[in-house]
């Protein structure tokens, strides 16, 4: 099997108003602006009951498409994580209420970080894609040179 890599870069959530300057977001945002693919981690088993996971990701898209159009407008994926931790019996479930309340319409991954489950998949997938985007960069480029 080949070996292939990328970079990850782990932002935590975004506040409302992080487009503006508020805490730290606006550091975050003008890093993501480099990235290719952005996906959003939404903990399925939250420690902390009160915390809504879709307004999380409603929130961050805000601030997102706020900071930039290019940045509202990147390819996403959702990544339901932990979910190792929802009874099996809701988790289906569940998943689907999460997808419903985002109007999801891309890419969504099942993973546990726990155990692994689902994790070489979503790795996989993320470097088809990046070479996916390198390969339409490279034909693009030297459609340009031929051009010139």
């Amino acid at each position: 099997k080949d070996v292939r890599s990328f970079v990850i870069a782990d932002v935590p959530g975004l506040v409302e108003g992080a487009a503006e300057g508020a805490g730290l977001g606006f550091q975050f945002l003008r890093h993501l602006t480099r990235t290719r693919l952005l996906l959003h981690m939404v903990d399925m088993a939250p420690a902390d009951v009160k915390q809504d996971p879709v307004e999380s990701v409603l929130t961050i898209n805000r601030e997102l498409e706020h900071y930039s159009d290019a940045l509202g407008s990147q390819d996403q994926w959702l990544v339901l994580n932990k979910m190792d931790l929802v009874p099996e019996d809701i988790r289906e479930e569940l998943c689907q209420e999460v997808l419903e309340r985002l109007n999801w319409q891309g890419k969504v991954f099942r993973v546990s970080g726990q155990s692994g489950e689902g994790c070489d998949d979503l790795c996989e997938q993320i470097m088809d894609y990046l070479d996916d985007l390198k390969e339409a960069e490279q034909t693009k480029l030297e459609s340009e040179q031929a051009e010139e």
